[in-house]
C-alpha cells in the first residue's frame, strides 16, 4: 500500500471524523448480540447527554416537526439499533451466508435498484442486535464488515464502474471504501484521510478486506481534503465526499459535559468546512464526472443548505435525480418527505433503525 505522507499543518476540526465522528467502524465488540445488548443496557443508556439532547430537541423539532419524536425514540434507545452485514467478495464463505439465513437475516436492496452490482451482498434483519465482530489478523482477510445499512446508499448512488478513477475524499474508517471495492475495480482508487489516527484505522480496514494485488492499486493519503482539488484537478471520474459532520448517534452519548457544550457551540462551523471540502471535490472531478455528498446527521445546515450553497455558487455543477433509488429501497428505509429529487435523508424508526444518513448527488458539467 502506498502511503502519501504529505500532511499540511493541522487545522482544528479537520479529519474525516470531525468532532465526535464515529461511523461505520468494522466493529470492536466481541461476543454475540446478547452480550452486546447487556453491555448496551448497562452502559450506553446511562450516558445520554442532556446538553446534546436538549440541543437536538430544539433544532430537530423545528426542522423535522412530528417526525422528530419517533426518530428521537430510536436514537436514544441503543437496544433497538440494527446492524447490517456486508460480505467481503474477496473472502467468500458459503457457510456464513447459510448461517445468516438461519438466524433470520435476508439480503438487503432487493427492490430493483438502478445500480446494484451482483458482487455487493449485504444482509439485514428486522430485529435489533449486533453480529459478532471479527478481529484484525495480519495476512488474513475478514469475511464481513458490520455497518449501518444506510451507509451503503452513498456508494450505490455513486455508481462506480470498473476502470474509473475514484476518490474517497474523507475515507476513514474505510467502510465505504470497502463497499466501493465490492462493487467494482477502479482504475485508480485514492482514499484520503487527514487525521493521523483515523488514517491508520483506514489502512487497517483496507488490509483486513482487500487482497494484496488489489491493495497495490490503492493510494492512501493524509492530505487536507480542502486542497486536493487544487493538487489533483479534474483527475477523477467519481468522488465520494462522506464529510465530517455532527454525528447524531455518537454525540447523544457524550460523556464529557464540557466537550458536549463545545460541540454544540462549534457545530455551526462544520457547514463551512463541508462546503470547502465539497468545492475541492468538484475541482478534482473531471467534466462529466459525478460526486456524492453524504453525512450521518439530520441537520439541515449540514445537508441541504450545503448542497444549495454549492449549486448557487458553482455554475459548473448540476443536481442528479436519485429519487428512483429512494423508491427502490423504500421498503427498507424511511425517508424524510419534502426534499428535492437529488437528495435523500434516511430517518431511523423502530424496525428500520437505519440512519441518519443524508445523500445528495451532483454532476460536473
Amino acid at each position: 500500500m502506498r502511503l502519501r505522507a504529505l500532511v499540511p499543518r493541522r487545522t482544528a476540526g479537520q479529519g474525516s471524523g470531525g468532532p465526535g465522528q464515529v461511523s461505520d467502524g468494522p466493529g470492536q465488540v466481541s461476543g454475540g448480540p446478547g452480550q452486546l445488548e447487556s453491555k448496551t443496557k448497562g452502559k450506553l443508556q446511562k450516558q445520554i447527554c442532556r446538553v446534546i439532547l436538549d440541543h437536538f430537541d430544539k433544532q430537530y423539532t423545528a426542522e423535522l416537526g412530528n417526525a422528530w419524536s419517533s426518530v428521537r425514540d430510536v436514537l436514544t434507545s441503543p437496544l433497538c439499533w440494527q446492524h447490517s452485514i456486508l460480505l467481503n467478495r474477496f473472502s467468500p464463505c458459503t457457510e456464513l451466508e447459510n448461517s445468516l439465513c438461519v438466524q433470520g437475516y435476508h439480503p438487503a436492496f432487493q427492490g430493483g435498484l438502478p445500480y446494484l452490482p451482483a458482487a455487493l451482498k449485504c444482509y439485514i434483519r428486522r430485529t435489533p442486535g449486533r453480529f459478532p465482530a471479527q478481529k484484525h489478523q495480519a495476512g488474513k482477510l475478514k469475511e464481513y464488515y458490520l455497518l449501518n445499512a444506510a451507509s451503503l446508499l452513498p456508494v450505490l448512488a455513486l455508481e462506480v464502474k470498473d476502470g474509473e478513477n475514484v476518490l474517497d475524499l474523507c475515507a476513514a474508517p474505510g467502510g465505504k471504501s470497502v463497499a466501493i471495492l465490492q462493487c467494482a475495480c477502479p482504475g485508480q482508487f485514492h482514499c484520503n484521510e487527514y487525521d493521523d489516527l483515523r488514517a491508520r484505522w483506514l489502512e487497517e480496514t483496507i488490509e483486513s478486506f482487500i487482497p494484496r494485488p488489489l491493495i497495490n492499486s490503492i493510494m492512501v493519503s493524509k492530505l487536507d481534503g480542502r486542497h486536493i482539488g487544487d493538487l489533483k484537478p479534474e483527475l477523477y471520474d467519481k468522488v465520494l465526499v462522506d464529510t465530517p459532520c455532527s454525528n447524531d448517534r455518537s454525540w447523544l452519548f457524550s460523556s464529557d459535559i464540557h466537550q458536549a457544550t463545545l460541540r454544540v457551540i462549534q457545530r455551526k462551523e462544520l457547514s463551512c468546512l463541508q462546503f470547502q471540502l465539497l468545492r475541492s471535490a468538484i475541482k478534482a472531478l473531471r467534466p462529466g464526472g459525478s460526486l456524492v455528498y453524504s453525512t450521518c446527521t439530520l441537520s439541515k445546515a449540514e445537508n441541504s443548505d450545503v448542497i444549495n450553497l454549492i449549486l448557487n455558487s458553482c455554475s459548473n455543477v448540476m443536481p442528479v435525480d436519485i429519487s428512483e433509488m429512494g423508491r427502490a429501497v423504500s421498503q427498507e428505509f424511511t425517508f424524510l418527505d419534502g426534499l428535492q429529487q437529488h437528495e435523500l435523508l434516511v430517518l431511523p424508526e423502530r424496525g428500520r433503525a437505519w440512519g441518519p444518513m443524508y445523500v445528495a448527488k451532483l454532476k460536473k458539467i
